[in-house]
């Protein structure tokens, strides 16, 4: 996936905490380096999280991700969703900092949960991925963004 695309964003959306009564904000904007996930978390009416998604799909035989992203120093989450279970999700935290840097994601680093509750899932496989996000919560009130260039499967550890 390659966030810099002009098409890509209208295969995104926003998912924040006013599915529940929260009021965090959050916003999609493109410029020629990628894709901005940008705006304000909140613990009001007990929200609290932000996220963005897309669909996505990965081959065969895709042993890790690559995410090429920078931020804001904060912590974030690399959310997957599969069609095997649609209500659980699968995520992986990383701190997004502030110059371009290459976040690699295998599959031992991924934890099941339905709406942030741990839970026991089938295994994940790339393979299987329908959905990716970025989400920002764990009470980090404020504003926030994260830039993000590509999304990337790799075939082969190294």
């Amino acid at each position: 996936m390659d966030f810099a695309n002009p098409n890509m964003m209208r295969d995104c959306w926003i998912v924040n905490d006013g599915v529940m009564g929260g009021v965090s904000q959050s916003s999609l904007r493109q410029d020629v380096h990628g894709l901005f996930f940008e705006g304000v978390v909140s613990l009001e009416n007990n929200g609290g999280f932000a996220s963005m998604r897309s669909s996505v799909r990965f081959p065969r035989g895709t042993q890790l991700l690559e995410l090429l992203a920078k931020g804001d120093g904060k912590h974030y989450k690399l959310v997957l969703r599969t069609e095997l279970a649609p209500r659980v999700s699968y995520a992986a935290d990383f701190i997004a900092e502030p110059t371009w840097q290459t976040y690699r994601f295998n599959l031992s680093q991924f934890k099941s949960a339905v709406r942030g509750r741990a839970v026991n899932a089938p295994s994940l496989s790339f393979s299987d991925v329908i959905e990716f996000g970025i989400l920002i919560s764990n009470n980090q009130v404020g504003s926030f963004a994260i830039q993000l260039k590509t999304l990337q499967s790799v075939d082969r550890l190294n």
